[in-house]
This record gives structure tokens, sequence and C-alpha cells, in this order.
């Protein structure tokens, strides 16, 4: 994606059991058996896709005082583990071993980029259940009424003002009282309270730890266990490359606990309507995971061929496909393939340069001017289709078409973009960062009647704005189909205007309301 666009989180945990679940050995178990401070960091990198500007982990142990510690900072996981320092990286992995632990990358959709707000948030409290730490992955939409409940009636007070003090209190909360809390009730307490995505890792000092998924199943959660090994994280990619062989989705509203060294799956809330973002397959997750079974390179490469099957440019010898790196790569491969002409490489991407959209605020924009290189050599002459996964704001894709055409080094005869997604006419409230209807491209163009599929006279005007000479969609009709699933299971509110949540909708409508007001800004905390 060309787009400068915030995401949310990932998160992983790891627990050495007290007896084998099946009869596999975990790979290179024997080398360190009951630790799993070597295994979260590389982990870890897994996700980074989700998340770059901070990291951490919090581990378990009873061979210390501090039972639960939490190490965590600004940064990628390498620089955040020392992992290009062999002798400091040891440091960190002997201080902090342990038989249990949860890992998180941050990117930031709400709160500063300081270590303040790097996860795994830690609660120290003198009675071990009520010690925990937690990661977190999404954002509450209701996050102002949870905000003022705590504060005015719960007394609670707040000092970093996100979503993510918002679940450590709740979760201090439902630990109350003079008996250890059951977690199961611990979350059904939350799930009652929660509009929103939260998929949520959580480890305390008397050892327990648990791996929740939210009852809409907004966000992918999945489990492995081989031997006496469990693992949890954000993406199948995360468990796979551990050595798993048999990876599972957590189902909506169902957590994996461990507790006395035993693990167990408990329901701490009934399925609501499944709503999985589909932007995970688009753009999001890891092209080498699958989400709830379904492959997220299948459905870009699915995408493709669709987009091909719909194209209705006269295709020559000067036509060539170029993805924009690199997450559209699949969909143009595809792309091309179908249509019997070449795929190239007509941007090269700065690999040092990482994803632009989850950078800080401080460093996304000489980030993205220099994210990219024309290579005129295989683009001069030539009727290119740029093929793009989505567009939000369309900004930057507007700088890279001007590099490209005949006006810029790259000095292609015609460009004809493609999107492996539909347009997006409407703010996410679930956890990525296109929170006003002002920011959103292709709402200006979009008019009555709009069923998604956008008409001809529309897409004329947004090809004249984004200066290329024609421009195609993926329509919503066709998202469920490219995925692999029906549409009913897919959270389409920033393709539809329609959300899954009662404070979705309650958002929409007064998106609406401040844009003809004139008020800027998001409509939520």
């Amino acid at each position: 994606m060309s787009e400068d666009l915030h995401h949310e989180c990932g998160v992983a945990a790891l627990y050495w059991l007290d007896e084998p679940v099946n009869g596999w050995a975990f790979p290179g178990a024997e080398r360190k058996t009951n630790d799993v401070a070597p295994l979260l960091p590389p982990m870890l990198l897994d996700l980074q896709n989700r998340g770059q500007l901070a990291s951490g982990f919090s581990t378990y142990s009873t061979d210390r005082v501090q039972r639960l510690d939490t190490f965590k900072n600004i940064g990628t996981v390498n620089e955040v583990f020392h992992m290009s320092q062999p002798e400091r990286h040891e440091a960190i992995l002997s201080e902090y071993g342990g038989r249990a632990g949860i890992g998180h990358t941050r990117y930031a959709t709400s709160g500063a980029d300081d270590a303040r707000y790097a996860q795994p948030f830690e609660r120290h409290h003198a009675r071990l259940w009520k010690w925990f730490s937690f990661g977190f992955n999404g954002t509450l939409s209701n996050y102002t009424s949870l905000h003022d409940h705590l504060n005015k009636k719960r007394g609670y007070h707040f000092s970093l003002e996100t979503d993510t003090e918002i679940i450590m209190h709740t979760l201090a909360y439902g630990l109350r009282g003079e008996k250890m809390s059951s977690l199961k009730k611990v979350m059904s307490e939350v799930a009652d309270q929660f509009d929103g995505a939260y998929n949520i890792v959580f480890l305390d000092a008397e050892g327990r730890l648990f791996a929740a998924r939210d009852p809409f199943g907004f966000r992918p959660m999945h489990w492995a266990v081989q031997g006496r090994l469990f693992a949890a994280a954000s993406e199948s990619v995360a468990l796979a490359n551990m050595g798993f062989t048999e990876i599972h989705a957590l189902e909506p509203g169902q957590m994996a606990i461990v507790e006395r060294g035993k693990l167990r799956f408990e329901r701490f809330a009934p399925v609501r309507a499944k709503s999985r973002c589909f932007f995970e397959w688009v753009y999001f997750a890891n092209v080498a995971s699958e989400i709830d079974g379904a492959s997220v390179y299948r459905s870009r490469a699915a995408a493709g061929k669709q987009l091909a099957e719909m194209e209705d440019q006269e295709i020559d010898d000067d036509c060539i496909v170029v993805p924009v790196p690199d997450t559209a790569k699949a969909a143009a491969d595809s792309f091309a393939f179908h249509l019997k002409i070449p795929c190239m490489e007509g941007l090269i991407r700065n690999r040092h340069v990482g994803r632009t959209f989850i950078q800080p605020d401080s460093t996304r924009g000489d980030a993205a001017r220099k994210k990219y290189t024309p290579l005129p050599s295989v683009l001069e002459g030539k009727r290119i289709f740029l093929v793009e996964d989505s567009i939000v704001r369309s900004t930057t894709l507007q700088t890279l078409v001007k590099q490209v055409s005949k006006r810029g080094r790259g000095r292609a005869s015609e460009v004809h973009v493609r999107v492996a997604c539909p347009p997006i006419i409407s703010p996410c409230f679930y956890g990525i960062d296109m929170s006003t209807l002002d920011e959103l491209f292709a709402r200006e163009f979009i008019g009555r009647g709009y069923k998604g599929n956008p008409r001809p006279e529309m897409l004329e005007k947004m090809a004249k704005k984004l200066g290329v000479d024609s421009l195609r969609y993926l329509p919503v009709d066709d998202l469920g189909t490219v995925i692999g699933c029906e549409r009913e299971p897919l959270c389409l509110g920033c393709v539809t205007g329609k959300y899954p949540t009662p404070w979705g909708n309650r958002l929409i409508r007064q998106a609406k309301k401040n844009q003809k007001q004139g008020v800027a800004g998001r409509t939520y905390g």
C-alpha cells in the first residue's frame, strides 16, 4: 500500500505446561525447556507487520522476587531486544526467563510515541492474582462512555488516556474482592461492557494466563499446542515459523486459559454476529498467514483474478502490470497471469524505510517520500496497470502516479489503477486509523444509490482526481468470494457505512452530524 495508514498491534502468549497435551515434542524443547524468553522475540518479529513503534514482553517465574516482570521500550523488536548485540540480548533473556510469557508489538492508533504507552501494561499489587500484565489488540468504540464510568462512578484515575488503560482498570475491577476471581468471570464482565475489537493476552503473578478473542471476532487470534508448549498469537504465521504443525483459530467469545499448569478453553461470551475485518486479508495480515482457515495469499490472488475478469481496457504488447510493493504483489501477479501480460517491478521499494502507515507521525512524511523509486527502463512508453491493495486518503498514491507517469521520472504512456478492495467510504471504529469522513478519498465521489460498485461516471471523476487514465475497484459483493467465505461473517463498515455494533452505528451518525456542522476530528476517544 502507498497510503499512510495506522493500525493497531500484535499479541503473543507462551506457556510450558505441566504435562504434554499430545505426543509431539516441540522442536528444540530439549534445549531450554521451561523458558519462554528465547522464543518470544522471534515470535514478535513475525508480528511486526502489525506494529513497529514499540514492543515488549512480560514473563512469569517463581525463581525470582519479581514473579511477574516486564521488559519493553520504543523501537522495533530487533532494537528493543538488542538482537544484533548477542551479549546484551542474552542478558535480557536470562534476566526475564520464565515458564510463561506474553508479548506485544505496537502501533499507536491513540496515545503518544513514548515508552509509557508500550505494552504489555503491568499492574502491581501485593495480592498475586491482582498483580497482572496484559497486551491488547484492537480499539474500544465506546471509549468515552467507559472512561466516564470508570472515572466518575468507580474513581479510577487516568494518566495516559488510551483504551489500553480502560482495559487495565476494567480487569482490575473484575479481580476485586478477597478471593481469587475466575478468569472466565472477569472476561464475561468485560464482554458485557465493551463495544469494539479487543483481543487480549493476560498473565498474572499466580502464573495464570489467558488469550481471548472478542465476541465479534474482529481481529484474528490463533493458538497451537505441541507437547508441553502452548502458544497463541495474532497471526498463524508466528506459530508456523516456530514449528507448530497444527494451528487453530480461537473462536469469537472464546478464551484459552492456562491455570495450575493445565490448558483449557472457555466461552466467556456468546458469539455475536461474526464480524471479521476484511482489511486483514486485503492488507494488514502477513501474506503467509491464514485467518480462520482462509489463506491471506489466496484471497489476494483471487482479488487479482476478479479484477482481470472485469478488465475493459484493450490489451496489447505495450501493457505491463506493476504492483505497488509489497502487499499488492499477490493481486498484481494474479491479475497479470489471467490477462497474459508481464508483471514487472516498475517500482522499487526502499526496504530500510519500512511500512509508512505504522511509523510514528514524526517520521512518516519523510518515509513516504523516500519509499519508492520508479524505473524508467521498465516503465517508459508502457501502458501500465498499477495494482494497489486499497485507497484510503490517496495523497501518497497521487504522488506515486506523478512519479511513474509521462510527467514524471517513469515516463509511462498511460497509467491505469486497479484496486483489490472496494472504495473506502466510511470511517473505521474498530482499530484502523481512518476515523473521519473528510479524509476518505472515495466518499466525495459516491452518490446516492451506491450499492458497492461505483458507476462509470464516479470512476471517471475519481480517475481525473488521481491523474490516471482509468480506475477500477473490486466490488463489495465480491469480497466474501475472494476471501473464501460468505459476506455475513465480515465487518464491511468502512465500505458500506453499516456497522456490526451499536456504538459503531452511533459513531457514524455523530460523524455525519459533525461533518454537516463543520466539526473536525474523530468522533471517539
